[in-house]
């Protein structure tokens, strides 16, 4: 019988496979979260790199996959941009979310969004692209009234009618509560913005 084929993480001994034995599945880890499970940092996770045990997602940025019947998973979003920014303060969303609120955008796009207070521009992190965006304020999690606002606020660079998407905000305004949507624009809305809603309920 052929000997059976030993795979790239078996291989791992001594103080590399301590250091594998110690990582969690499913969790990003920042170099120097890393550092305090070995001696030999870099050597270890070049190993654990070369086994699988390991993905390298960007510069000092690792995450250690759970497998499934499929293969290894990616990270969850959340988790990719909570590493990378050291910071849990942050709000992750597609330009897609925007479809929901019914004012006719039909899109489907492939970035990612990122607000947040310490980074700006877009980064590549694993195989995927994060636009990061830095913003004084932002919701903890998507709201209509946010939603609402930011693609007012976004319109320009999103490929929809403007004009069309204009026409049906203005004539959705009123299923909106008034007081969360006046929270909302005042918290997230362009000074362009704020005026346009002020226009449009007075009229």
């Amino acid at each position: 019988m052929p000997a059976a084929v030993q795979s790239p993480a078996a291989s791992l001994r001594g103080a590399a496979a301590h250091f594998a034995g110690e990582l969690q599945a499913g969790r990003v880890y920042r170099r120097e979260d890393l550092a305090r499970l070995s001696t030999a940092v870099d050597r270890h996770l070049r190993e654990l790199v070369a086994s699988g045990k390991l993905k390298k997602l960007a510069q000092g940025l690792y995450h250690a996959p759970k497998q499934s019947s499929f293969g290894p998973l990616p990270p969850a979003d959340e988790q990719v941009v909570g590493g990378f920014l050291r910071d849990k303060d942050f709000l992750v969303f597609s330009p897609s979310a925007y479809n929901a609120v019914g004012l006719g955008t039909t899109q489907l796009y492939n970035r990612t969004l990122v607000y947040n207070h310490k980074r700006h521009g877009v980064f590549k992190l694993g195989n995927r692209q994060f636009d990061f965006r830095m913003k004084p304020r932002f919701p903890r999690k998507l709201t209509p009234e946010f939603l609402y606002v930011d693609l007012l606020n976004n319109l320009d660079e999103l490929a929809e009618d403007r004009d069309a998407v204009l026409r049906l905000a203005r004539s959705k305004l009123p299923s909106f509560d008034p007081t969360r949507l006046q929270r909302a624009a005042d918290s997230f809305g362009s000074v362009a913005i704020r005026k346009r809603l002020r226009e449009w309920a007075g009229g």
